[in-house]
């Protein structure tokens, strides 16, 4: 049995539920002047009115009225303009384990923020009706920032976290959100591509408390056929998240045929280990057939056992297997005596031992954000 993110969010409550009329929150495209419209916050003029974005590793020039790849930032009279600032798809309750995040405060909830588009075109997107529409493709909601930030203590959550599709595109607002949330004493993170470039990577890593980064292969060619991106700018900001000391956590959704050859598995193991260090999380977890990939079977739990021994004997010392229901790899193990430390089943929680961020048993110190 598997239950991917867009399963379970189906089964999840949306929070804006608890704001009143449903037909008051929602719009259709965004109009000028309105909180869909904000001026971009990473660009340059090059000439004219031709502008070059600097969000991401893209580097798009947009003539004068034309978008960029990623539908959402809008050249207009020499401006460049975010069409998703103040408008998420939808806010979102789930488990933080659901991020993946399991090592930042077990068990809490987390609400999740996204909006229409990506900047990358996976063929296997679990999330592909919401991260490959244009925003007027897509109904949206009405929340500024702070209504975002009040809405997350209102229900309860400990933290407000940025996935579904890629944040990089709806930087501005996600930028405006972790700053204020911050500020409420909420942890804040993101579930990236990473296809963000090094300078906004290190002005939003300024208000995270931690980043899940998608390592969807360790091949150019699979992140060029499959994805329509590029595999070295997400090299790079992994440094530079580990650079930063901010919790990281990687996760490699293992599609048969197409990047579950083990060779290249233990090399994004060395790599890891080497530039990123043995202590950080990674999951190995198990595709599900969708959207443009519905011909490939889902991933064989032996496939990514391989992975997972793979990863240890590279010198791992946290390794997960996800979108296995019940599988022991959903749990984490102290890496120096073996105690379970943290019970979980699927997304679920169940028992946390640790003590004071180490193993009550050994004293081994845990990596994570732990309270």
């Amino acid at each position: 049995m598997t239950l991917n993110r867009r399963s379970f969010l189906k089964r999840s409550f949306l929070c804006c539920l608890s704001m009143g009329a449903m037909s008051e929150l929602f719009s259709s495209s965004p109009q000028a002047g309105e909180t869909g419209d904000r001026k971009a916050m990473f660009f340059k003029k090059v000439e004219g009115n031709l502008l070059q974005c600097e969000l991401c590793f893209r580097r798009c020039l947009i003539p004068e009225g034309q978008r960029g790849f990623c539908r959402v930032r809008e050249n207009q009279k020499g401006e460049l303009r975010s069409l998703v600032y103040g408008r998420p798809v939808g806010l979102q309750i789930d488990p933080i384990e659901l991020e993946p995040m399991y090592h930042m405060v077990p068990g809490h909830k987390n609400l999740c923020v996204y909006t229409a588009s990506c900047n990358f075109r996976c063929k296997h997107c679990h999330n592909w009706s919401i991260s490959q529409s244009a925003p007027e493709q897509i109904r949206s909601l009405k929340f500024t920032p702070k209504e975002i930030v009040e809405e997350t203590l209102k229900q309860g959550c400990q933290s407000i976290s940025h996935s579904i599709n890629e944040p990089t595109i709806f930087f501005e607002m996600m930028y405006d959100v972790v700053r204020t949330a911050k500020g409420r004493g909420l942890l804040t993170l993101c579930h990236t591509n990473g296809g963000i470039a090094r300078t906004p990577m290190i002005e939003l890593l300024k208000f995270l408390d931690g980043v899940t980064v998608d390592l969807k292969s360790f091949n150019p060619k699979f992140y060029q056929d499959i994805s329509e991106a590029k595999l070295e700018p997400v090299l790079e900001t992994l440094k530079t998240i580990r650079e930063s000391g901010k919790h990281l956590e990687i996760v490699n959704l293992i599609i048969p045929t197409l990047n579950d050859d083990l060779d290249d598995i233990r090399k994004m193991s060395r790599w890891i280990v080497k530039h990123l260090g043995r202590e950080t999380p990674v999951h190995f977890t198990r595709f599900s057939p969708q959207y443009k990939m519905t011909h490939l079977p889902p991933t064989p739990v032996k496939t990514l056992e391989g992975a997972m021994e793979i990863a240890k004997s590279e010198g791992m010392k946290y390794v997960y297997v996800g979108n296995v229901v019940g599988h022991p790899a959903n749990s984490t193990y102290c890496p120096k005596c073996g105690k379970k430390l943290i019970e979980r089943t699927h997304f679920i929680m169940l028992k946390n031992h640790v003590k004071n961020g180490c193993c009550p048993s050994c004293n081994e110190k845990i990596p994570g954000i732990w309270s």
